[in-house]
């Protein structure tokens, strides 16, 4: 008796392997639940009045809003402007072979990493406290100048001090690691060609260090954004103490939350995106390695 097999054959007579494809059921029913719950988070945004997206709509572009969301974005970019060239500056002296300038560096993280921030920002809101009258002096010698802290020491001063030397302290780590990233080759190549140390750090080594220092630096800019709001506290009027202002006259806060809220995304998608391009740039030239196809 003949056995025939069922299967189809090829045109040289070999049997066809049909390829049947996996079916991810986990991955369909998770999305399906997804879906059910953003659609339901959805309709209770919508539906529900305490919201009150009718107060959302009409303080959107309110003035003090606006006034405050200028004085978020000038504190932003001046704060991170400040702690990144400082954070450049501790960063090499961190990996300099001077013990003194290696150990400044090193107790300058320890200390402002090791304080909250929002004990910081308190602290140079009440400098005049401690120190009435600032003078500068020479050691043992006479004094150069000398001013009321009282009269210098505004609100926004003790606020771009407390934002931008907190953010020196954890840029000069995110720097060093990306000063540690080059092969040390590099710098052993440009000295033998007999270029100066200044001239390697910005010409050689800072440029290659630029693709790992980038992806950090983003992020702490996109948190810089956020934290500018615990200046609230020392009732500098950025975009948040602008909200509390007037829901603390027409009691909804509920709503002027949610214009902070939505002022802080729309601020937070642009650079988001301003990141991903300027990654994207430092990245041309780079080929990648095995690993990074395999993860791709």
């Amino acid at each position: 008796m003949n056995n025939v097999s069922n299967r189809p054959h090829g045109p040289g007579g070999e049997e066809e392997i049909r390829i049947v494809p996996l079916r991810h059921w986990g991955r369909w029913i998770s999305a399906g639940l997804m879906v059910v719950i953003l659609a339901a988070l959805l309709q209770s945004y919508i539906t529900n009045p305490r919201f009150r997206w009718d107060m959302v709509a009409h303080y959107l572009f309110d003035p003090s809003i606006l006034t405050g969301l200028s004085r978020t974005i000038w504190l932003t970019i001046a704060a991170m402007f400040i702690g990144t060239v400082l954070g450049t500056v501790l960063a090499v002296m961190r990996i300099s072979h001077n013990p003194v300038l290696s150990s400044f560096s090193m107790g300058y993280a320890w200390l402002f990493r090791g304080t909250p921030l929002l004990v910081q920002l308190i602290f140079w809101y009440h400098l005049a406290a401690l120190y009435p009258v600032i003078n500068v002096t020479i050691p043992f010698g006479p004094t150069l100048f000398s001013f009321d802290a009282n009269d210098y020491i505004t609100v926004y001063v003790a606020a771009l001090l407390g934002l931008s030397l907190n953010e020196g302290a954890y840029m000069s780590e995110i720097v060093r690691s990306g000063l540690n990233a080059v092969h040390p080759g590099q710098r052993e190549a440009a000295e033998a060609l007999g270029m100066s140390s200044r001239r390697i750090l910005f010409r050689i080594i800072l440029p290659q260090a630029m693709r790992v220092i980038l992806p950090p630096a983003g992020n702490q800019l996109i948190g810089m954004l956020k934290t500018t709001s615990l200046v609230s506290v020392i009732a500098m009027q950025e975009l948040l103490y602008s909200a509390q202002l007037i829901y603390q006259t027409n009691f909804q806060p509920i709503p002027l939350l949610i214009v902070a809220s939505i002022w802080y995304l729309a601020l937070t998608t642009v650079l988001s995106v301003l990141q991903y391009f300027i990654e994207r740039r430092f990245a041309k030239g780079h080929s990648k390695g095995p690993a990074n196809k395999a993860s791709a």
